[in-house]
């Protein structure tokens, strides 16, 4: 973790009640990150930390804009960022997550690194589904997934033959399909059909 010694906050040595950080998250932190959802990107984050008795408040704001891949033509496209997160940082014995917001770390270590937890917040602020504007996909990606879409048939009265079935018909179709069925079983589940 050495890469993200910038984003480690020392909270033993915070003094005042109130603590402000501001980082910039540009290609360098998502390339170091090098997770496979967003890849570059211009976020501003900006923290301010406030010690209490027993925790620390942290409050989280982030936005600017991503890079992502696009759902209809898998193109890189814009994606704006703005969201707002709270952690609650406590010393304990041993590092766990409590909760979303709950995090306990260790007292002898006393620090924390917020790298991950900003890279999550940007992830967790992406739509689940991102697309490009209108008119704004490949050309080429957006004529091959029209070639391959689905259509809806129009049904038409007089082409259809469905209307000319009785219901003794559909009821004759489904008890050949029955009779089909039994004939087609596996032995073995006729022994156990005996067992009922």
């Amino acid at each position: 973790m050495a890469k993200f010694s910038q984003y480690k906050i020392d909270l033993k040595s915070l003094s005042d009640k109130l603590t402000d950080y501001s980082y910039e998250l540009d290609r360098k932190f998502f390339d170091a990150i090098d997770h496979e959802d967003v890849r570059k990107g211009d976020v501003k984050a900006e923290l301010t930390v406030r010690k209490t008795v027993d925790a620390y408040e942290m409050k989280f704001h982030l936005y600017g804009t991503i890079q992502i891949a696009c759902d209809r033509c898998l193109d890189e496209m814009d994606q704006e960022i703005d969201t707002k997160n709270r952690l609650i940082v406590k010393f304990g014995e041993e590092y766990s997550e409590e909760s979303d917001e709950l995090v306990i770390i260790p007292e002898d270590e006393g620090a924390i690194n917020i790298a991950w937890y900003l890279y999550e917040f940007i992830v967790l602020n992406i739509p689940m589904k991102h697309v490009h504007e209108q008119g704004k996909c490949n050309k080429v990606m957006t004529s091959k997934y029209r070639k391959h879409q689905a259509v809806q048939v129009a049904d038409d009265d007089d082409d259809s033959d469905d209307d000319d079935l009785s219901v003794e018909d559909l009821n004759d179709d489904n008890d050949s399909s029955d009779d089909l069925a039994q004939q087609d079983t596996d032995p073995r589940w006729d022994e156990l059909k005996k067992l009922k």
